[in-house]
């Protein structure tokens, strides 16, 4: 009886992370095509090592990995990449709540920082503003269009040269209706109203994560009992 069990646990778990591995190859491609694609680096040029396609492309890389050493090893009922699954799986719980618990006490500063680097970034987008090549504001347009906003705090961020993508109607004619909020705020509304979402996701995580030590710890010790030893 234990025997199957333990046999259904195998495979459970390689079924697991064969599909953990399937979803961190989804996100390193969209992170890819990202970073080819869009150019979100221009809004925070200083922060441009963190800008979404960056975060994705090392978290599928970190997905696909963690998770290919868990499948074979479960597969191979291997100690050895069993406890580095498992040892790898902890340091990840470890700086998942880390940089949570920073951004929650470093909010107002991170914050702070975000702003600085938007009024940076549209800077420079006022600077090429006549350069028809520049991709400045065509990533300030999607990200206009997308919020419903104008500039960082309002319209008058862009002076008299306003993209068209802040107007809440069709720009024509002398007077023209702009987006009254700012990107910044309409970003901040946009992350508070799914904060809840946000953290459950992360406690789901986490206890995905949990299982997965487990499971891989339990493995681990029965393969240690059995004297199967490093088996490939």
């Amino acid at each position: 009886m234990a025997h199957k069990c333990l046999k259904c646990l195998k495979y459970t778990m390689c079924v697991a992370n064969l599909l953990c591995f399937m979803c961190g190859v989804a996100v390193l491609s969209f992170g890819a095509y990202m970073m080819v694609k869009l150019r979100f680096a221009a809004l925070t040029p200083s922060l441009a090592s963190f800008n979404i396609a960056n975060i994705l492309l090392i978290t599928g890389i970190i997905i696909t990995c963690v998770s290919f050493l868990g499948f074979l090893g479960a597969l191979k009922e291997n100690r050895c990449l069993l406890l580095t699954f498992f040892l790898l799986l902890f340091l990840l719980m470890l700086v998942e709540l880390t940089a949570a618990c920073l951004l929650l006490v470093y909010e107002k500063e991170i914050g702070e920082m975000v702003e600085k680097d938007l009024k940076k970034g549209l800077k420079n987008a006022k600077a090429e503003a006549g350069n028809s090549t520049t991709d400045l504001l065509s990533d300030w347009d999607l990200v206009q269009t997308t919020f419903e906003c104008c500039g960082v705090e309002n319209a008058t961020d862009w002076g008299e040269k306003v993209p068209e993508s802040c107007c809440s109607t069709k720009c024509t004619g002398s007077k023209t209706d702009y987006w009254p909020k700012g990107c910044l705020n309409k970003m901040k509304n946009s992350f508070e109203d799914n904060f809840l979402t946000i953290g459950i996701s992360v406690i789901v995580l986490c206890i995905i994560e949990v299982l997965g030590m487990c499971f891989a710890m339990t493995l681990f010790c029965h393969i240690s009992r059995s004297g199967l030893g490093y088996k490939f």
